[in-house]
């Protein structure tokens, strides 16, 4: 389903302090052109990121989530990106369980020498949570209202 052009999707990015994170940073100093539509938490790796965190960016309001790091094999914690794949798999079916889109999460592997790739990366999640709805899933709480149980 197509929204209005007035739907801007928020997205929540957790990165790497490696390799993500200083591929955007050469995103911006290279000044390559994405949406202004994401912010940026550091972390230490993307196998430190807790799911729990994931659930709770949606149910604060963001629109979807993306987790970055090391390409496979080039993690500064040895495994810590295999670890991020396996849980960002999980949680996905976690999350369509709960009945969330499991689109509203994404993972990318971005170096720090890749800042146009990560430009492309926050293109393209914009443009695919563009094609669904907004996060509308916590919004009766966010209101100061509870769900029905």
């Amino acid at each position: 389903m197509t929204q209005d052009a007035e739907y801007e999707p928020r997205i929540l990015g957790f990165l790497c302090r490696w390799c993500s994170y200083a591929g955007a940073d050469l995103a911006g100093t290279s000044r390559k052109k994405y949406p202004a539509n994401i912010r940026i938490i550091k972390i230490p790796c993307s196998g430190r990121i807790d799911p729990l965190l994931i659930v709770r960016a949606l149910r604060v309001g963001f629109d979807g989530v993306l987790v970055s790091g090391c390409h496979p094999g080039d993690c500064h914690y040895q495994t810590g990106n295999y670890r991020a794949r396996r849980r960002m798999s999980i949680t996905k079916k976690f999350l369509e369980y709960m009945g969330v889109e499991p689109e509203r999460l994404q993972a990318s592997w971005v170096s720090a020498s890749e800042g146009g790739k990560f430009a492309e990366v926050v293109t393209e999640i914009t443009s695919d949570l563009k094609q669904i709805s907004p996060n509308r899933l916590f919004s009766d709480e966010r209101d100061g209202t509870k769900a029905a149980q």
